[in-house]
């Protein structure tokens, strides 16, 4: 009996282990889907610090305003070309949640406050980053630089490996090609949001910004070429030139694996209408539009500030500041910008202005085709 008994124990066992250590097993990868990694791609002055915080302030969302910053600060004398391949490796670690990559860039006493625009990540200044706020608050730069800048630099991964989505603006990529490694690396779940806007815009904003983008620009055109009457000129040839590639690359000749994965944005569409710019991005990247984020979507977008500060993130008319650059931008610069921007524009559907009459009355419908390429 004895021998029966240790048999139908041994039974029972198998008949759990084979029943129910599966279901256990199928319940936890259930419970933790892969992390779905978005890289927000832009250039400087083209609305990308109000795209990310889109993403930002979203609440299944870890988010990075340009970690690659490190990168080009400590290479400062490299070429943007040549710099491009360290940046894709940083950018991986990060959606990977590995921040050791950040010791060959930083100090090996450095703090959370040390990442740069740290503040400007919600998900930095919620727990475990910063107890002081909720996971669900709306949280400004502000108010998060003045409280959470004491922990330790340890929390940047710890508060990463907690989220669904992780999210990196980035304007250091000029060629889409180099990405392509990450688009099929199988650890990655990447999609990537292009951001772009009117080259007449981004001169005129560069234009306010000059010393802020002086070490930039010289890595991106070489220090030669940014002197004298061309320079600005100049870096604005090599940017549009990247986004008419990085468009060319991920939509009329993408490989089969960017397939759903490539999404042109233009700022001026999400300006001229917000809530639906941002739910399509949200459905996009996988993410739910809650109806505070709609609220503060809107907010954001529709108050009375002029954007005066350049990086400066906060409620202001979008709409108008976006197209601040038909009241104040000379027309002899605007033909200039048209001149090394044509095939940007052309593709992008920014219509060319001829005359300063145009400038300043053509309807925005004239000015912008619906779709990019019309």
């Amino acid at each position: 009996s004895r021998r029966v008994q240790v048999l139908l124990i041994l039974v029972v066992l198998s008949f759990l282990l084979i029943h129910f250590l599966p279901c256990s097993n199928n319940a936890h990868m259930e419970e933790k889907p892969s992390p779905v990694h978005i890289l927000i791609l832009s250039s400087w002055r083209s609305g990308s610090s109000f795209t990310g915080q889109i993403f930002s302030q979203h609440p299944s969302v870890f988010y990075l305003m340009e970690p690659a910053w490190h990168v080009w600060v400590k290479m400062y004398q490299n070429s943007a070309k040549v710099l491009h391949m360290a940046v894709r490796d940083l950018v991986r670690s990060v959606f990977l949640c590995d921040m050791s990559v950040f010791d060959a860039y930083m100090s090996s006493q450095k703090k959370k406050s040390d990442l740069f625009q740290w503040e400007t990540s919600r998900a930095l200044c919620s727990p475990p980053a910063c107890d002081s706020f909720s996971r669900s608050d709306i949280i400004t730069a502000g108010n998060c630089k003045t409280i959470c800048g004491k922990y330790p630099f340890s929390k940047v991964e710890e508060a990463c490996k907690t989220y669904s989505h992780v999210a990196i603006k980035e304007v250091r990529f000029f060629d889409l090609k180099v990405l392509y490694p990450l688009l099929t690396d199988p650890s990655l779940n990447l999609k990537i949001i292009h951001l772009v806007r009117d080259p007449r815009a981004v001169f005129r904003s560069r234009e306010n910004t000059v010393k802020d983008l002086k070490r930039d620009s010289n890595i991106v055109v070489g220090s030669q070429k940014t002197k004298g009457e061309m320079g600005p000129y100049n870096t604005m040839q090599v940017i549009c030139k990247s986004h008419v590639e990085i468009y060319k690359a991920g939509s009329q000749a993408a490989p089969s694996f960017l397939k759903d994965r490539y999404l042109l944005v233009r700022y001026e569409d999400i300006v001229r209408d917000p809530l639906a710019r941002a739910a399509q991005m949200y459905r996009f990247a996988e993410l739910h539009f809650t109806p505070e984020l709609q609220k503060w979507v809107h907010n954001i977008t529709h108050g009375k500030g002029h954007g005066a500060q350049a990086f400066d993130i906060g409620s202001r008319d979008a709409l108008r500041v976006s197209q601040a650059w038909r009241k104040t931008l000379p027309f002899q610069k605007i033909e200039k910008v048209q001149n090394v921007c044509k095939d940007a524009m052309d593709l992008l559907g920014y219509r060319l202005v001829q005359s300063e009459e145009e400038q300043k009355n053509m309807s925005l419908d004239l000015l912008f085709a619906q779709n990019a390429s019309e």
